[in-house]
């Protein structure tokens, strides 16, 4: 299907993460008890939809480019399927519903730029609102709640599929709300186990392309992911040519991120894999791990600058890489 500017919809959260609307009298917040309400009247899945989508972009990112980025890996994605349906056959129809979060990014192309985006997008999840408020989205956009007023529960009960995509910082700002939303009691289904019914449950997929994070973030920092609602794997891009996980990175945190070296440790073990031309198609064993690293090396090389080829990943083979996590989640 073509795409059109009504298949995307925008949040926008304020430096302290928190969720704003556009009123006549100018931006203000959306209070607490709005959220859902928010939701209701702003973003409402559409019926035609078969995989609903929440991107979050990552350092340097306007929020002008940040609309065309999705706009342009969903045109990628569909000239994928044009161009070789029968690579994804679970895929009958693809029609993606985006909701694309947008936040203050911009800075100084320096270290202490870099230093400074790195600790806001650490603190609009850690002491701001930006999990919650994007975790409350989830819940909204995926979940099957009997009762409104219950801690939102990411299940969808539509069968629509549900992928996360981040890229940078924005990869950041996902995993703290994945992780805001993990129970006391695990809720995750690998892959290879059933859901119920056969329907999905929680998020199908998590694809973070050339994050912005220490390589050992998901020991570390991301500790809950292990058991927290998400079905499908979490796959991480890197490339060698990303300065600003590889340079700026090391020079920040004395240590490089994982879109310049890839994940390290992990609560559970990481696969890792090349990342594949158009051409060739993803075994599901070769995704259906808790943890993937995907070495973009050969693809995401084109950069000038201080970031490198940090801001490379809109590519067919992006484009590939996500339509096959979204055929497996089937």
């Amino acid at each position: 299907m073509s795409l059109s500017r009504a298949d995307i919809r925008v949040v926008d959260l304020a430096p302290d993460g928190w969720l704003m609307e556009d009123t006549p009298s100018g931006l203000r917040p959306v209070p607490a008890h709005r959220l859902d309400a928010h939701f209701a009247e702003e973003l409402a899945p559409p019926p035609w939809a078969t995989d609903l989508l929440v991107y979050a972009h990552g350092w340097q990112t306007s929020p002008e480019s940040a609309l065309t980025s999705v706009h342009r890996l969903l045109a990628l994605a569909e000239a994928q399927t044009q161009h070789d349906s029968a690579r994804y056959p679970r895929l009958k129809p693809w029609r993606p519903w985006t909701v694309l979060v947008r936040w203050p990014s911009r800075s100084l192309p320096s270290l202490g730029g870099y230093r400074r985006i790195r600790d806001r997008a650490h603190a609009m999840s850690t002491q701001g609102h930006a999990a919650h408020v994007i975790g409350r989205l989830l819940g909204y956009l995926d979940a099957h709640r009997t009762d409104p007023a219950a801690p939102p529960v990411l299940a969808n009960r539509d069968g629509q599929y549900l992928h996360l995509v981040g890229h940078s910082f924005g990869c950041r700002l996902l995993c703290e709300a994945v992780q805001w939303s993990a129970r006391e009691e695990p809720l995750t289904l690998g892959w290879s186990t059933p859901s119920p019914a056969g329907r999905p449950f929680t998020v199908d997929s998590m694809l973070l392309l050339q994050m912005a994070a220490p390589r050992d973030a998901f020991a570390n920092t991301f500790t809950a992911l292990a058991g927290a609602p998400l079905r499908g794997p979490v796959v991480a891009t890197y490339s060698q040519h990303d300065r600003a996980t590889g340079f700026w990175h090391l020079r920040a945190e004395k240590r490089a991120g994982i879109g310049y070296a890839g994940i390290g440790t992990a609560p559970a073990p990481v696969s890792t894999i090349r990342m594949l031309s158009p051409d060739e198609p993803y075994p599901l064993a070769a995704l259906d791990h808790r943890f993937v690293s995907v070495d973009a090396s050969d693809v995401f090389v084109r950069g000038h600058g201080p970031a490198g080829a940090h801001s490379d990943h809109l590519r067919p083979e992006s484009a590939h890489l996500l339509l096959s996590l979204a055929d497996h989640s089937r």
